[in-house]
């Protein structure tokens, strides 16, 4: 495509085979660019080039083309976009300006099936298509995130309940412990001065004496068997507890299994794509609605009626028959407008069905994530039932172990005893008596510390949960304030986005001064996530009453359409983004206030584009460039 160089204040459009333009290249002024003729001069085909430079999608390609092209020059940079047929509908690929320009589409280009006129037109949801550009549905997975995370943090809380009472009362029979100890080491220290005293100076230890050393090791080793193994009952009776607790709980759950998920997924899967092949249609049949009605408009032209052998003037005479641009055969002109006509119908059931496909979508994805949220508690109590399970496996081989050891010991300390019992004989009975009493002290001393260090451990571990319950509940408040304040945000985004359309709202009514429009305003309905418009109207006599969409003419419907979307310009700031406005189709009012709309919004758009009959189009003021031959 050949295209001439743009300078810094112009900008260049150069168009192949979009809507009914064969080739074309048009500069742009900055200002206001009016687009003046009748219908069927490519008007609205330019303003389609412009939205696809800019990377819209409502473009369609000249019926008898495969393929074609827009390149945009402006501010010494060239943006490009390519077009393809695909089928029933049409490919792009290139450079366009925006690389999302949902923005735009919505507020910008402002054509006859722009869907924020078109949404009000129908008394559709305005809530979704206001809210659109925020992105409040990350806001909701992220609620529905975080309340899964708090549901999961209050069941570990009251798993942790009552730490800080056991800490304590672990810790009192800790210190309890230490005392007793510290006292039967003391009475150790007197009983063995005691039997050295009654033993007198011997240089080597007697046989009695070893003996006993063995006997006391014998008992201090069983004694430390008997409390290892009543430590592991203990700790397998709080651990097969805790096991019936989570058994009870994951029984008690009514989560979906893997299957029932991954189906739920495929159903919104299969109903996003569905969504996705209604938006094809409904886009290919706005191409077809668009197509049709352009070459209704533009009759047999005054190609064909130089090729009769009448007068130019009889050929250009209106027909009742036309010539089909498909087949090339004639029919009749009535016949392509009752196709028009059914084709519209069929768009608006394509409408209605893709709403239906909202609402079931929506219903899944809550579905979804009501799901994955009691999964994701299954899968925690179902980790720590494993961890439990695993413990107890553990435990229960430990304990088996230690009484095996056990009978061991006992048969060690049997042995020990009968062999002190030869050699007392001859020992004189006060000393046997110190002796006996030592080693029941030593056998004891050596529970006590065995018993201590399992309540040193027993508390360092509560310490742990005492410390952990405390980052849980620190975790559970900052997950409370940031739910709450993800709700009030969007509560937030909504309050904010109706003040910002009403008071734009009320500036653009005030440019077109309707005597008997009082106001527009939007109002969010009580419990229901909807916004409704409101009108107040005044009769001939001054009084005011309210009105609703539904009960307006057509005309009106388009006139709030359009005061919509231009207040979305506004409260978006649209103009920041993209150099360009585009507006058609603006039957509905009148020239004068039409002119008084191009003068207050050229002042946001460094190009405003406006396509315009020659009697509109005589009425805009000031300086701006007009273009009549495209």
């Amino acid at each position: 495509m050949n295209s001439s160089q743009a300078t810094a204040d112009r900008t260049v459009v150069s168009v192949r085979n979009v809507g009914g333009i064969d080739e074309a290249e048009v500069t742009l002024e900055p200002g206001v660019t009016v687009l003046a003729g009748r219908n069927a001069t490519n008007r609205s085909s330019l303003l389609q080039a412009i939205m696809a430079a800019a990377g819209g999608s409502e473009v369609s390609l000249k019926s008898d083309a495969e393929e074609g092209a827009v390149e945009l020059a402006v501010a010494g940079e060239r943006y490009t976009r390519r077009l393809r047929r695909n089928g029933d509908g049409v490919a792009f690929d290139g450079d366009p300006y925006l690389d999302s320009p949902e923005l735009a589409e919505l507020f910008a280009f402002l054509h006859e099936f722009n869907e924020a006129r078109r949404t009000v037109r129908r008394d559709g949801d305005l809530r979704e298509l206001i809210l659109r550009p925020v992105d409040t549905e990350a806001i909701r997975d992220r609620v529905a995130d975080r309340q899964a995370e708090r549901r999961s943090v209050e069941t570990e809380l009251g798993r942790l309940d009552g730490t800080s009472e056991a800490l304590t009362e672990a810790r009192s029979e800790l210190a309890e412990l230490e005392a007793t100890l510290e006292e039967r080491r003391d009475r150790l220290a007197e009983l063995r001065a005691d039997i050295e005293a009654a033993d007198g100076d011997h240089a080597e230890a007697s046989e009695l004496e070893q003996r006993r050393a063995e006997l006391r090791e014998a008992r201090s080793r069983l004694e430390e068997l008997r409390f290892r193994a009543d430590s592991e009952r203990e700790s397998l009776e709080r651990l097969r507890e805790r096991r019936g607790e989570l058994e009870g709980e994951l029984d008690g759950l009514s989560g979906a299994d893997d299957e029932e998920l991954a189906d739920l997924e495929a159903r919104v899967e299969r109903l996003r794509e569905r969504r996705r092949g209604l938006d094809d249609d409904i886009k290919q049949l706005q191409g077809l609605i668009s197509f049709n009605e352009e070459r209704l408009e533009e009759g047999p032209g005054v190609a064909g009626a130089l090729e009769d052998d009448g007068s130019v003037t009889d050929g250009l005479v209106e027909a009742e028959t036309t010539v089909c641009w498909t087949c090339g055969s004639e029919v009749e002109t009535a016949q392509i407008e009752q196709t028009v006509d059914r084709l519209t119908e069929l768009r608006a059931e394509k409408f209605a069905r893709r709403r239906e496909l909202d609402e079931q979508l929506e219903e899944l994805k809550e579905r979804l994530r009501s799901l994955r949220s009691a999964g994701s508690r299954r899968e925690r109590i179902e980790g720590e039932l494993a961890d439990t399970r695993e413990e107890i496996g553990e435990r229960e081989g430990r304990l088996e172990r230690i009484e095996t050891d056990r009978e061991a010991a006992v048969e060690r300390v049997a042995e020990a005893e009968a062999a002190v019992e030869r050699l007392q004989a001859a020992e004189r009975e006060e000393l046997k008596e110190l002796r006996e009493s030592a080693s029941d002290l030593e056998v004891e001393i050596g529970r006590l510390e065995a018993e201590r260090e399992e309540l040193r451990d027993r508390v360092e571990e509560l310490e742990a949960d005492r410390d952990r319950r405390e980052r849980l509940q620190e975790r559970r408040d900052a997950l409370d304030e940031e739910i709450e304040e993800l709700r009030t945000r969007i509560q937030r985004l909504e309050r904010e986005a109706i003040e910002a359309f009403n008071e734009q709202m009320e500036t653009v009514l005030g440019l077109l001064e309707y005597d008997n429009l009082e106001r527009i305003w939007l109002e969010r309905r009580p419990d229901e996530a909807a916004f409704d418009l409101n009108v107040v109207r005044s009769t001939a006599t001054g009084a005011a009453y309210e009105d609703t969409v539904e009960t307006l003419s057509e005309s009106e419907r388009e006139v709030l359409g359009l005061v919509v979307a231009l207040a979305g310009y506004l409260v978006h700031d649209v103009h920041e983004q993209l150099p360009f406005m585009l507006l058609d189709s603006l039957e509905a009012i009148d020239a004068d206030r039409i002119a008084r709309l191009v003068e207050y919004f050229s002042g946001y758009a460094d190009y405003l584009v406006v396509a315009l009959l020659p009697e509109d189009a005589a009425a805009i003021e000031g300086d701006h460039a007009t273009v009549t031959d495209i």
